[in-house]
């Protein structure tokens, strides 16, 4: 009798627990399914800006509230407590701790994490910090950002020696010295970089830096989502600004490769990574009208580029609106500068091979390095008159002025 009882008991117990379970099912679809409608509404939303205003919506909306057994307060409910901003950086923060976690089971993790795509998560996060420390607090954010800073300019490092001694070794006209030299300092850099990893506790087995880090981000005082779309446009507008002083301030006569060009580019390329980091706040937007000017940047490649495709809107209500063809110019002009950048550094960094493995001057070793480099190497002059023109024709256009729309939201 004692086991009779005791077979019903578990008998009901597994019972309860399945009801649970398949209860659980349903309301984790149920919230899948008011996700996916939501992100639907603002794709129609972004496309035409007077969908919301449609008389149809209302009812659409009200029939799929009682078909799926919401009310429209419940609709209301914000699934997790976080504010946007918090999201995001977790976001990215995961992602980076799972590259982390395998790497510290790695022999060399440094040469891992750069094998692995780990500046890819790192630069999201340090445009990250770089907006909110703009739009938040300043100090706290600054502070975040040179802890990915470091690292991420660390795989920079790692990545610039790599890549031409890569690229120099297929080349049996580059000396072995010079490849020698580029391979001896992507060793050099690996080594500087899992020095980095292991006193900053990022390999740690409790995660001390991660841990660190998502505590200061919980006890920020978080902005509401149109307040913080708003200070994100206004950003944006002022990094215009910025950006377009740097080009100008010189009236488009560059003489540096990397203090002028490369970092030209670096803060134009920021425009372009906020979009990917912000994770659906910024769309593009198609304008009314097109300059006939436009089609020159709007080539195959750019319009096909992966960089190009941004987030869906999800489940954000606000947005900063870039103009999508103006965009696109700005991808063209990043892509640009950096093909000007890269064939500029190739001699630079024949040059650095030389002066560190033999005595000789700044004059011979370029005329070297150019005549390591071959006949269908351009002088760095050239390659800075060509920025030059470039920048010029792009600037002029105030085609970076023309960038933002403005912000809209889901009413």
């Amino acid at each position: 009798a004692m086991e009779i009882q005791e077979a019903r008991a578990i008998q009901k117990v597994r019972k309860i627990q399945k009801v649970r379970e398949i209860q659980k099912i349903r309301t984790i679809q149920r919230a899948m399914e008011i996700q996916e409608a939501r992100a639907i509404e603002r794709r129609d939303f972004l496309n035409n800006p007077d969908f919301l205003n449609s008389p149809g919506l209302q009812a659409r909306d009200n029939k799929i509230n009682s078909t799926r057994g919401f009310s429209p307060k419940t609709k209301q409910l914000n699934i997790s407590k976080m504010k946007k901003g918090q999201i995001r950086f977790n976001y990215f923060l995961d992602q980076l701790q799972v590259l982390l976690t395998k790497s510290s089971k790695q022999k060399n993790p440094a040469l891992w994490l750069y094998q692995n795509n780990a500046r890819t998560p790192l630069f999201m996060l340090e445009a990250l910090t770089k907006m909110y420390a703009g739009i938040h607090d300043k100090k706290k954010f600054s502070k975040l950002k040179e802890h990915f800073k470091l690292l991420e300019d660390g795989l920079g490092a790692i990545d610039y020696y790599d890549s031409f001694a890569k690229q120099f070794t297929a080349d049996k006209t580059i000396p072995a010295t010079v490849t020698g030299y580029l391979q001896a300092q992507t060793r050099e850099k690996i080594q500087s970089l899992n020095e980095v990893l292991k006193e900053e506790a990022w390999l740690s087995d409790d995660n001390k830096r991660m841990n660190k880090i998502k505590k200061k981000l919980d006890k920020m005082d978080w902005l509401k989502e149109k307040d913080e779309v708003k200070k994100i446009a206004e950003f944006y507008n002022n990094a215009i600004a910025d950006i377009t002083a740097f080009a100008g301030k010189s009236n488009f006569h560059f003489k540096n490769v990397e203090a002028d060009v490369h970092e030209l580019r670096r803060k134009l390329r920021w425009l372009s990574i906020y979009p990917q980091a912000l994770r659906g706040t910024i769309q593009l937007s198609k304008g009314k009208t097109q300059p006939k000017y436009l089609t020159k940047y709007l080539t195959k490649d750019i319009l096909s580029s992966p960089y190009n495709v941004l987030s869906d809107a999800g489940d954000n209500g606000c947005f900063l609106l870039l103009e999508k063809n103006y965009f696109y110019a700005l991808s063209w002009i990043i892509n640009a500068l950096g093909k000007l950048k890269d064939s500029g550094l190739r001699v630079i960094a024949i040059k650095e091979a030389l002066q560190q493995t033999v005595t000789i001057s700044d004059g011979a070793a370029f005329k070297k390095a150019y005549a390591i480099a071959g006949s269908n190497q351009p002088h760095i002059n050239q390659l800075l008159t060509n920025a030059d023109a470039v920048c010029k024709t792009y600037f002029q256009e105030k085609n970076l002025q023309k960038l933002v729309i403005g912000t809209a939201a889901v009413k």
